[in-house]
């Protein structure tokens, strides 16, 4: 990763949806983002964990349920939440908390969630994540 990246909103998207994940096995938000913000730095790092990675993960943590119900809106028809990787749901939940509790136009969001859904999960499931939150912002708009 270049300097530039590893400072970017859209690394602390990442490192959101990584404490995220691990959170789906346990633990404690601040140790999961703290975890995921410093897991590739060097010995000695002392930089604070940013309060926008704390924010998202905390954020979706605490909207969870809403959330949930408002991605099972927009599933197709005889689909549930089940049916959905835990990846996807991760990221949905992710994106559609910030675009309506954070002060991130919507295109952003999309963009840089499909870029994590191609490198954690697949090209499918990016198409899927995709038509999900543009309905999302069609029915909002």
């Amino acid at each position: 990763m270049t300097d530039n990246f590893k400072h970017s909103r859209r690394d602390i998207r990442e490192r959101a949806f990584q404490a995220l994940f691990s959170l789906e096995f346990g633990g404690n938000p601040i140790q999961a983002g703290e975890n995921a913000y410093r897991y590739d730095k060097h010995e000695g790092f002392d930089q604070d964990v940013p309060v926008f990675l704390l924010s998202l993960i905390k954020g979706v943590q605490d909207h969870q349920t809403d959330l949930d119900k408002k991605i099972a809106e927009y599933l197709k028809k005889g689909w549930s939440l089940d049916r959905l990787t835990l990846n996807d749901k991760i990221l949905l939940r992710l994106a559609l908390y910030e675009m309506q509790y954070e002060d991130t136009p919507d295109r952003v969001v999309i963009n840089e969630i499909i870029d994590i859904a191609k490198k954690y999960s697949d090209h499918i499931s990016a198409k899927f994540i995709n038509g999900i939150l543009t309905n999302f912002i069609v029915e909002t708009d």
